[in-house]
């Protein structure tokens, strides 16, 4: 299926992870208030900088077991040590649905990856 908006991703989606889902954008958006909602490559990115390529946004995606959260290699390697109990790859982690979503750590991500776009790293 293929999706306009972040609100048509969520809303046909189960609904427990509907509440996490929005519960996640909301953290983003607590963050960066004028970041930019898209879908990019099918699933909701918010754009920290406007106008962004995929490089400055924050990706996010419900999948059977876990919630899918893209935030930037660079961000992924400055909270390694927090991520350790998470299956993660270079740019991902996953946040499994059987356990609580650290709701809290993806905001400190979130402002860490913003700050570091505002600095001029973007690599």
């Amino acid at each position: 299926m293929s999706y306009e908006t972040i609100d048509q991703y969520i809303e046909v989606q189960p609904e427990p992870i509907q509440l996490i889902l929005q519960k996640i954008r909301d953290v983003i958006k607590s963050v960066a208030p004028d970041a930019d909602e898209k879908i990019n490559y099918g699933i909701p990115a918010i754009s920290l900088v406007k106008g962004g390529k995929r490089d400055t946004q924050i990706m996010f995606a419900a999948h059977e077991k876990h919630i899918g959260f893209y935030p930037h290699p660079t961000t992924m390697a400055h909270f390694e040590d927090e991520l350790q109990a998470y299956k993660r790859a270079k740019g991902s982690v996953q946040f499994p649905l059987n356990k609580p979503i650290p709701y809290a750590l993806i905001g400190r991500m979130v402002q860490f990856r913003l700050d570091e776009l505002a600095s001029g790293m973007q690599t």
